[in-house]
């Protein structure tokens, strides 16, 4: 019997090796997993391990359990986490060209940003990052950014001066509060909302989802839906990991990102209508201490009449080449 059962429990051990996968890649973000770019980090894990055929199983850490995105570019490079997805302001460190990104009014539609994250200029900063031992896989999406004020709503250029900005740490973020007569104040997210509470800063710029869940709607009186910056991830992979991974897997693992992105965006979208739902429902009830403005395409086109000194202004940092390439793709 005792025979029987070591035979019984060999097969099962065997049979469990069998099944196990051959490669590991383990996958870090800081988000928490409802939200568009948790829930593509898992669609790619479960994408990958069906197009592998179990061969290769994708581990997923979100909320920073593993890295914040300021740690984990070393990480990568030392190999000891496999793929990340930081926001794009943490790439400025080593590729000065990615503040292409924080450039002001830039984008003229979701659609244009694509066609130029997915076009030329996509690729031309991906090289760069490439070049700091990173392989850089797709561009995921956060949202454009919108005016928020408890000072003055924000219509017109004009309406900015004089007031207090929160704003990130950006040399071009900078210059754009500077052109419009604003006064930036740098300032960790952590304490935007205290911050606008207390009056130490009266405005900020944020996209629905930071805008909604951080609950700035409460200590703000206005939000512009002016579509005037944009906040996103780019993809990256450990180069030392990919150079050492099978050439016929690689294929598999690339489609399952590339099927990951499209689903991102799609979420992301869903998830603005949804947030934009909620704080015109919020609007609706606050008996007028809030209110939701829109910019026209007229409004629109003279705000980057505004801001066109500042893309000057970073010729020498970003590229003029880049630029001007980025809006002129069509």
């Amino acid at each position: 019997m005792k025979g029987f059962l070591k035979v019984l429990l060999g097969i099962v051990i065997a049979a469990t090796a069998s099944n196990a996968a051959d490669y590991t890649i383990k996958v870090s973000h800081v988000v928490s997993a409802n939200t568009p770019k948790g829930k593509a980090a898992d669609f790619f894990a479960k994408r990958v391990e069906e197009l592998t055929a179990g061969k290769v199983k994708v581990e997923v850490f979100p909320s920073a359990q593993l890295y914040k995105d300021e740690d984990v570019l070393r990480a990568l490079q030392m190999g000891n986490v496999q793929i990340a997805m930081p926001s794009l302001s943490v790439f400025t460190r080593i590729t000065p060209e990615m503040q292409l990104f924080d450039l002001p009014f830039i984008f003229r539609d979701k659609d244009h940003l694509y066609k130029v994250m997915d076009g030329s200029v996509g690729n031309k900063l991906k090289q760069k990052v490439e070049s700091k031992g990173l392989i850089a896989m797709e561009y995921w999406d956060a949202g454009f950014k919108n005016f928020s004020s408890n000072k003055k709503t924000i219509i017109e250029p004009s309406d900015a001066k004089g007031q207090k900005f929160r704003s990130m740490s950006s040399k071009v973020l900078e210059a754009q509060f500077k052109a419009i007569g604003g006064n930036p104040q740098i300032l960790p997210f952590s304490e935007v909302y205290s911050a606008l509470q207390q009056g130490v800063v009266d405005a900020a710029e944020n996209p629905y989802a930071n805008f909604y869940n951080s609950k700035f709607h409460e200590v703000q009186s206005s939000y512009t839906l002016s579509d005037h910056g944009y906040l996103g991830y780019l993809v990256i992979l450990s180069k030392k990991f990919w150079d050492s991974f099978p050439n016929d897997l690689k294929p598999l693992v690339t489609q399952a990102m590339r099927e990951a992105t499209i689903y991102e965006r799609e979420e992301a979208a869903k998830d603005d209508e949804r947030i934009l739902g909620l704080l015109k429902e919020y609007e609706a009830n606050s008996k007028g201490k809030f209110k939701i403005y829109t910019l026209t395409e007229e409004q629109k086109a003279k705000w980057r009449e505004v801001m066109q000194p500042v893309y000057s202004q970073f010729y020498s940092v970003i590229g003029e080449d880049l630029i001007k390439e980025t809006i002129d793709t069509k």
